[in-house]
């Protein structure tokens, strides 16, 4: 049986397929007992460096806690404030004014193409000479300041991509009728690029996220990686238990962030299936051709 996409296998394929299956499994599970014997050589599979996380509240409350907080502060600020400034520079960047096109695309292209940690090193450096924000204070500000900066760039690209993805009979149906350039952006063309857009900007939060631990290794903030780093000295250089309690706690909020995220588009799909908001192509030209009269010519 055939499909669109791909021919179905024939015996020779099927044999090959399950060989190689055999082979891949062999040396996955081959590579897990190395690990495994390795780990027990060297000691990091004994109870006493895995008893803080299981026996006791210390651990969590001291360290794990206090620094995923941080990190859930950090992203979440840094979020609040990228969102709308990506989605503003995104349709600044489409504008029909060159006064307002180009600096939006330098100041994109500009802060998208430096490095984050860049971004926070330079922003740590820029609270400290010149603003009265505490010392304290400083590496969270640098942090949500490069996550920001970088950010707002990537998901200003995601936002015109989304847009300019939409079919040209939409924008087309919607001037027939009147509609001015805000009203087709606002009616129009955000709610149907919002739902094409979500995986891409929940991959950018997930990545917000992930880099506030760059604000642990190097500017000090603690975060989870550092509550992690910091928590492994203090009971006995359990390094490989500390950060595996903070791997997997990194793997359950961004697993949780994304299934989140496909909850919504869906929701936000049958929504639109069920009550008609989003305007089709063909829906569209065909209002703009009533609107005009000249359905009847």
């Amino acid at each position: 049986m055939s499909s669109v996409l791909y021919d179905a296998q024939g015996p020779r394929a099927k044999r090959r397929n399950a060989v190689l299956t055999v082979v891949f499994v062999a040396a996955a599970a081959a590579l897990l007992w190395w690990v495994f014997g390795t780990l027990k050589d060297k000691g990091q599979l004994e109870w006493a460096l895995w008893e803080p996380f299981f026996s006791g509240s210390e651990a969590w409350s001291t360290y794990i806690w206090p620094g995923l907080l941080n990190t859930l502060k950090a992203a979440a600020l840094a979020v609040i404030i990228a969102m709308p400034l990506g989605a503003v520079l995104g349709i600044a960047r489409l504008s029909d004014h060159v006064w307002v096109r180009i600096p939006a695309a330098v100041v994109v292209e500009f802060f998208r193409s430096i490095p984050v940690l860049v971004l926070m090193i330079f922003g740590l450096a820029l609270f400290a000479e010149y603003t009265n924000v505490s010392s304290d204070d400083r590496p969270l500000y640098a942090v949500v300041t490069g996550l920001v900066l970088y950010n707002a760039s990537v998901l200003a690209e995601i936002v015109r991509a989304g847009i300019l993805a939409l079919p040209k009979g939409q924008a087309e149906a919607a001037q027939a009728i009147g509609l001015r350039k805000g009203q087709l952006m606002r009616l129009i063309l955000l709610p149907q690029a919002v739902t094409a857009m979500l995986p891409a900007i929940v991959s950018q939060l997930v990545v917000i996220v992930k880099d506030t631990a760059l604000g642990g290794a190097v500017l000090t903030y603690s975060e989870l990686l550092s509550a992690a780093n910091t928590m492994s000295g203090y009971y006995g250089a359990n390094i490989i238990a500390s950060f595996t309690v903070v791997a997997v706690i990194f793997i359950a909020l961004n697993f949780a962030l994304t299934s989140f995220a496909s909850w919504l588009e869906r929701r936000l799909r049958q929504a639109k299936k069920s009550t008609g908001a989003v305007v089709g192509a063909n829906d569209a030209q065909i209002a703009g051709t009533t609107g005009t009269g000249a359905g009847g010519i």
